[in-house]
């Protein structure tokens, strides 16, 4: 949107009807019988990683708990992908860098109190301060004081950013340190959140027993066996329930969440294990759902470490890289379930461009081996790759090692932790050698968020450690770009510096693959892999 242009957020614009997620759907229908309102459905989860708090949750155990416990201003629609105003009436800007935030009047928390402006600005504060430890703290970064209260070292020197300004309970403004064209479709992520007054006197009893304003209230947190929810009655936002809640159970491995499916013990997959892939269309019927997703798998590498900080190391990643054979792997461990990647963007996300990668992304292993000789060899010339043994991952990853092994000599394993929540506090804590599992569902339709948020310096999850002044240049750039597709086309130019680097190898483009029990109808996924949560009916 070119500068000075006032734009109405309330209305997707003109310039920004690219992001739209494409063919989002399941392969089920509706089933056509009676349902309750009253009843809940399960949905198979792991146990979240960090407490409920909305700025606390990068990773779907935790984020899909929390995604459906709050509301923020604006989400995004699952049928279309576009930006759907929720708490807020509309976001305007005349300049792309400062915002003007109006609230719907009728909104409440869960214990009744009233979300305010203040709900939210107090959120905001509360979540980038770096004495809070937030794991989504960064997110807040284009917000002017931010650089204030998470200074990069010592203590912060205010407890408010100067970007957010209150006028009354229903009008807010943010203004942003720079010009960032798609800042409302970030404002859509769940870090944005708003926190009761509550919040503050207990923020550590709060993560375990959350207060939101989404359509699911809180009932319960048996750890590591579920979590109970229930729909919140006086919800106001645009996608009220058609059931009674979601109780979200843990399982240890995808293999019993697929057995409790077919028994009707469990209603909803997230995915089914690779070992059913062959199969799961015939076991379910009109009851199995294949939809795209935008989301990618790739494999990381601990660039924090010494070994791999040396610039020639990028010629050991890409070896690496090209020794990894996607296609056959993709066609027979996965069931051709999911598409070789050519660049770290998923496939139908507005940005994406086939081939970023280049032949670094292709199998060669004459090629890999010299690449891999050229950069002073595989430290110890042995690699681990650490993944969670509760999400169907260790037949692709064996694979991976196999096609690394029988390439290039180099002794490579699998590294399984027991569940998602041990694994993620493994590499979150950097307490792990050599590559790791890193998938990534967008977390708005834009190639920014595969990019940005997860390769600039400090970003949130940027897991890696990968540090480029370079990227973060062009990504800057792409921030300040006069439009939506501008910023697209900006940050394709960053993400070619990605190919020099290798911080993380591109493995494949997901699917969603998944499937749900005859106790529930109208179930479709949308394009970030999630169920259309209210929208699911319980058969009476």
């Amino acid at each position: 949107m070119p500068a000075g242009t006032r734009v109405r957020w309330a209305v997707v614009s003109a310039t920004s009807v690219a992001l739209v997620a494409t063919g989002c759907g399941s392969g089920g229908g509706s089933g056509g019988g009676s349902s309750d309102a009253s009843k809940t459905f399960t949905y198979q989860s792991s146990e979240p990683q960090n407490p409920l708090q909305p700025a606390n949750a990068n990773e779907v155990g935790g984020g899909r708990i929390v995604q459906n416990l709050f509301k923020g201003l604006a989400d995004y629609d699952p049928t279309s992908g576009k930006l759907r105003m929720q708490v807020a009436d509309s976001i305007d800007t005349s300049d792309a860098q400062t915002y003007n935030v109006t609230l719907k009047s009728g909104w409440t928390f869960h214990d009744g109190t009233p979300v305010t402006a203040q709900s939210f600005v107090n959120a905001w504060n509360w979540a980038a301060n770096v004495g809070n430890n937030q794991i989504n703290s960064s997110w807040f970064g284009d917000i002017e004081g931010y650089k204030d209260v998470h200074p990069e070292n010592g203590s912060p020197t205010t407890d408010k950013m100067s970007g957010l300004t209150v006028q009354d309970d229903t009008h807010f403004t943010i203004k942003l340190y720079n010009k960032v064209s798609y800042f409302p479709y970030k404002l859509g992520y769940v870090a944005f959140s708003p926190l009761p007054e509550g919040f503050f006197k207990d923020p550590a009893g709060y993560g375990q027993k959350p207060v939101g304003n989404g359509p699911y209230q809180f009932v319960s947190w048996d750890h590591n066996s579920q979590v109970v929810t229930k729909t919140f009655a006086n919800y106001q936002g645009v996608d009220k329930p058609k059931n009674g809640g979601v109780v979200f159970k843990m399982y240890t491995t995808s293999e019993a969440a697929y057995a409790d499916l077919q028994s009707n013990n469990l209603d909803v997959m997230d995915q089914v294990p690779p070992s059913a892939l062959a199969n799961y269309k015939n076991d379910l019927g009109d009851r199995a759902v294949d939809a795209p997703q935008g989301a990618i798998q790739n494999v990381g590498f601990t660039l924090y470490q010494p070994e791999w900080q040396p610039a020639n190391t990028a010629k050991v990643r890409q070896g690496l890289s090209m020794a990894i054979d996607r296609d056959t792997i993709t066609q027979t461990v996965l069931q051709g379930s999911r598409k070789s990647a050519t660049a770290w963007v998923a496939e139908g996300v507005e940005g994406y461009k086939s081939g970023t990668c280049g032949d670094y992304c292709t199998y060669n292993p004459d090629k890999a081996k010299q690449l891999i000789q050229e950069g002073g060899g595989v430290p110890g010339n042995a690699i681990k790759i650490t993944y969670n043994a509760d999400g169907g991952h260790k037949e692709w990853v064996d694979a991976v090692c196999n096609s690394i092994r029988q390439v290039t000599g180099v002794n490579c394993s699998g590294d399984p932790k027991t569940d998602f929540k041990t694994a993620r506090a493994a590499i979150t804590g950097h307490q792990i050698n050599g590559l790791f599992r890193t998938g990534w569902v967008q977390d708005y339709p834009l190639n920014a968020n595969f990019l940005a948020d997860v390769y600039r310096t400090g970003a949130a999850s940027n897991d890696t450690g990968y540090s480029s002044p370079e990227f973060d240049k062009l990504s800057t750039e792409a921030d300040q770009a006069a439009s939506i597709q501008d910023t697209a086309t900006g940050y394709q130019k960053a993400e070619e510096q990605l190919a020099l680097d290798m911080p993380a190898i591109p493995l494949w483009y997901y699917r969603t693959n998944s499937g749900y029990s005859t106790n529930v109808q109208n179930v479709t996924f949308d394009s970030f892999g999630n169920p259309a949560w209210t929208q699911v009916e319980v058969k009476g």
